[in-house]
């Protein structure tokens, strides 16, 4: 069955970075484009990030625009997710999702990594 999951999160001071992952599983990880999604406390999901199945194409959010980089090693199964100049308002709980478009409530997703960014 397909498994997404995510790792990398936690508490990082304004202005600093992470790096997420996401593990695939399950299907033919190359043939999809990936997603990251996020949701903010108390507020609606939203899309973040995709990258075309061969990493050609790339798209992201205005608001992390700059900031944030996609990436993907087929060869792994894995989605990246570098994020940096983080703000307070980045902490949100971040997904990966499979499937094309710009939509924040794709599946099939995982279950989420924290990130909170505070002083």
């Amino acid at each position: 069955q397909v498994q997404l999951v995510e790792s990398g999160g936690g508490l990082v001071q304004p202005g600093g970075s992470l790096t997420l992952s996401c593990a695939a599983s399950g299907f033919t990880f190359s043939t999809y484009y990936m997603n990251w999604v996020r949701q903010a406390p108390g507020k609606e999901p939203e899309w973040v990030s995709h990258m075309s199945t061969g990493g050609s194409i790339t798209r992201y959010t205005d608001s992390v625009k700059g900031r944030f980089t996609i990436s993907r090693d087929n060869a792994k199964n894995t989605l990246y997710l570098q994020m940096n100049s983080l703000k307070p308002e980045d902490t949100a709980l971040y997904w990966c999702a499979r499937g094309m478009g710009q939509s924040a409530t794709m599946t099939p997703r995982g279950q989420g990594t924290q990130v909170t960014v505070s002083s």
